[in-house]
């Protein structure tokens, strides 16, 4: 496996995306190093890649101490208990979804003195086995996070479904696309609309027709992950 030729491909494969979209949005690489060891992630961060992305709290800290000149995301669901130990670590927590959640997010955030940067994570096909909260509550949620002075909302993320049914996930990715226009055209406190995350490894050039301006890539740079 060849990690240059894998990220070249990703990267014309969003470009390609890109020409394809009526956004003329620029697209952030994230890229999922979850099981992938530390020499992997050194590698593609040399080949010009900063932003990775990890699911599990524990990976993450030991994989923060190793790798340096990176920026690590938050992308997999969060246990309250488990925020003391990456909230003052990561560049962004993309799973935002419960209030208890954001409250100790914003605990452990005024303890130090800082603001922890967040996406809301919706649920956009109301799938009981995913995180996030319901499209229909999304701008309730945010109202009550503006009481959260240590938290800013940056953006929105979402998992498409997983089907083969490519109108439907286009269908999921134009309707968050839509959520994310009319919240950034309102006055929210402490929220601003920069980060439309949504598209992976089987759906992310759709994502980015769609308006995503922020895809989470692991499988298509890293190959297959290592469970053992």
């Amino acid at each position: 496996m060849d990690l240059k030729e894998n990220l070249e491909s990703v990267l014309e494969e969003i470009e390609d995306a890109k020409s394809k979209s009526h956004f003329n949005r620029d697209v952030e690489l994230i890229a999922v190093s979850k099981t992938h060891p530390v020499e992997m992630i050194e590698r593609v961060r040399d080949l010009g890649i900063t932003e990775f992305g990890e699911n599990k709290v524990q990976e993450l800290r030991d994989k923060i101490e190793l790798v340096k000149d990176v920026n690590f995301h938050l992308i997999g669901n969060l246990q309250t208990n488990k925020v003391k130990y990456i909230y003052d670590k990561v560049k962004l927590i993309h799973s935002l979804d419960r209030i208890k959640l954001a409250k100790e997010i914003n605990k452990r955030a005024e303890s130090s003195d800082i603001i922890v940067d967040c996406l809301v994570q919706i649920n956009i096909g109301n799938e009981e086995t995913k995180s996030g909260i319901r499209y229909e509550e999304t701008e309730e949620f945010i109202s009550k996070l503006e009481d959260f002075q240590n938290i800013h909302i940056k953006g929105l993320m979402a998992i498409a479904p997983n089907t083969s049914d490519e109108d439907l996930i286009r269908k999921c990715f134009e309707k968050m696309n839509n959520k994310f226009e009319d919240i950034g055209s309102k006055d929210y406190k402490n929220v601003e609309m920069k980060y439309l995350s949504m598209g992976m490894s089987n759906d992310f050039k759709i994502a980015i027709e769609e308006g995503s301006n922020m895809v989470r890539i692991g499988s298509k740079i890293f190959g297959n992950r290592n469970y053992n």
